[in-house]
């Protein structure tokens, strides 16, 4: 692609900038109300005192990985995890932006320090790496922050996009877009997803990228192959069917609800929201009536005589799917589906709205007959029911589907290859 100069260069730049304070603003302003704004405030106060502090015990040099929320650290875990086997004198920094990553695994074992990202300022992005001095920093997919990404440049640090993946419609590939694609050249290299976004990124001039494929399936293979058992969903289970519902909306909870009437309680039913709130899961309960029970309520004598439950936890929905027969992934009906592979994996049929066209893995599952798209209930219980009564189609969607996630891993041990030849170059 060929674009002619920005006739207001500093223009973009501008409005980045009136971007970022008018998100501040807007969680100061929503804090009071809003639970994940309140949280990213509090995350945030003082926390170059808090990262000094933690530091003091540093040993050694450090590598950074950031990760947006909790699904891009997933994605990234396999690669992090690696990293630490392979270079065990590197102690890890792993922040996020979002509370539904911190939040979750601010605990986690795999990183010496925890923290939020500041907010994205050439002031942040200095004082942090004045503070964090890493010898290699790690993206997750979709961060592109142009301060941090900067100010690595100008250090001279070597800075890795790992699981990118692009689409034309995106701002790097319009007329207006050179801010943006200035901030993909910081990276030193950029690991793609799919050929197709290499070729977006080669059209634009960017050469410093290569495809590896999407880590999360070689997370996903860790999960089931250590996938631990959990005794009240065991006893739940009773050896019935089970149809999983994960990371589902109100909206999908409607499509799903004529299936869920009509097959109460031939089968059992997990429901995993993807937002976990009291009002919520009390909707949930109201709605379908007796024979439901929410998980922290719920015991073995009590749980063994109902027919749905109700997950009201985060981070146990990719051992969940152990149990499933069926699986239904929530997030199509709007703003765009959520994690398949966790539940492919085991070998599930799966179901989800019509609004997973950005997600290359459902694409190619929809293309294998693993994967059902639909635009309503009755599409919902006529797929459903013809993967159910079709004798061997199960059982050959399962075989498919597994073959398949095998078949795409690999992205954590090309990564770690390159990283090995990289930190060996920049000694």
């Amino acid at each position: 692609m060929h674009f002619k100069p920005n006739k207001h260069p500093y223009l973009p730049k501008l409005l980045y900038d009136i971007g970022l304070k008018v998100y501040q603003a807007a969680l100061v302003l929503a804090s009071p109300l809003n639970r994940k704004a309140k949280l990213m405030r509090q995350g945030r106060r003082q926390q170059f005192a808090r990262l000094q502090q933690a530091l003091q015990h540093r040993q050694g040099p450090l590598v950074w990985f950031h990760c947006a929320s909790l699904g891009e650290f997933e994605q990234g875990r396999p690669v992090l995890e690696a990293f630490r086997r392979e270079f065990p004198a590197y102690q890890v920094l792993l922040t996020f932006f979002s509370p539904s990553g911190y939040e979750v695994r601010k605990n986690y074992s795999g990183a010496e320090y925890i923290h939020y990202l500041p907010l994205d300022s050439a002031a942040h992005a200095g004082q942090f790496l004045d503070l964090v001095q890493p010898q290699l920093a790690v993206f997750v997919k979709y961060e592109f922050w142009h301060y941090y990404l900067q100010e690595l440049k100008k250090r001279g640090v070597p800075v890795l996009s790992i699981a990118a993946i692009f689409r034309q419609e995106q701002v790097f590939f319009k007329t207006y877009g050179g801010f943006y694609r200035n901030i993909l050249r910081c990276f030193t290299h950029i690991y793609t997803q799919n050929n197709a976004s290499l070729e977006l990124l080669h059209s634009i001039g960017i050469g410093q990228a290569s495809v590896a494929g999407d880590t999360r399936f070689d997370r996903v293979l860790q999960t089931a192959a250590h996938v631990a058992p959990i005794p009240l969903v065991e006893t739940f289970a009773q050896d019935q069917e089970v149809f999983m519902i994960g990371s589902s909306w109100p909206a999908d909870t409607e499509v799903l609800r004529p299936l869920i009437d009509k097959y109460r309680p031939q089968l059992k039913f997990i429901i995993a929201p993807h937002e976990i709130s009291e009002g919520g899961i009390a909707a949930l309960l109201q709605t379908l009536g007796h024979g439901a029970i929410r998980f922290s309520q719920a015991s073995a004598e009590t749980v063994a005589n109902c027919d749905v439950l109700i997950i009201d936890n985060i981070g146990m929905l990719s051992a969940l799917y152990q149990y499933g027969t069926y699986a239904y992934i929530g997030g199509a009906f709007g703003k765009g589906l959520h994690n398949t592979l966790e539940a492919a994996v085991f070998g599930l049929p799966l179901f989800f709205g019509p609004k997973y066209e950005k997600f290359q893995e459902a694409k190619d599952l929809v293309a294998l007959g693993c994967a059902f798209p639909l635009h309503d209930e009755v599409q919902l219980i006529a797929a459903f029911e013809k993967v159910r009564t079709t004798p061997g189609l199960r059982q050959s969607i399962t075989d498919k589907e597994k073959q398949y996630v095998q078949e795409q891993a690999g992205a954590t041990a090309q990564i770690i290859n390159d990283v090995k030849n990289l930190l060996k170059s920049n000694t």
